[in-house]
């Protein structure tokens, strides 16, 4: 049996618009670390199902819901995920893997100059 566990890259948010002209170029250091990473997922004989780069946190932002039937209509925007945060998550991957041990030694893998929070999946289905 196998488990999904989702690995959230924590650190200081990234300048993506760079990116935007075109595909990244694998030569990128960034990236290049994030090949070896997958191909080092494969050797572990793990899967990995999903996941992806988020842009900066600029195109986006976070909501707090109203309650009860104004749920929408009082709901609150603001621009930015956290603005008093020096952290946001800059991407994830969700990997399927037979235990917990080896979850454990692909969150110490993923690429980042800082921190990997990684949770299992619950399954919906």
């Amino acid at each position: 049996m196998t488990d999904t566990y989702a690995f959230l890259i924590r650190e200081p948010d990234w300048d993506s618009d760079r990116y935007l002209a075109g595909t990244p170029d694998p030569k990128d250091e960034i990236f290049a670390a994030h090949a070896h990473f997958q191909q080092a997922v494969a050797e572990l004989g793990a899967t990995i199902v999903g996941g992806t780069a988020l842009h900066n946190a600029k195109h986006g932002g976070r909501c707090t819901p109203g309650a009860g039937e104004g749920r929408v209509a009082d709901a609150v925007y603001t621009d930015v995920a956290y603005p008093d945060a020096s952290e946001v998550i800059t991407g994830f991957y969700l990997v399927e893997t037979a235990d917990e041990d080896t979850a454990r030694r692909i969150a110490a893998m993923v690429p980042t100059g800082n921190s990997i929070e990684w949770r299992k999946v619950f399954p919906m289905g």
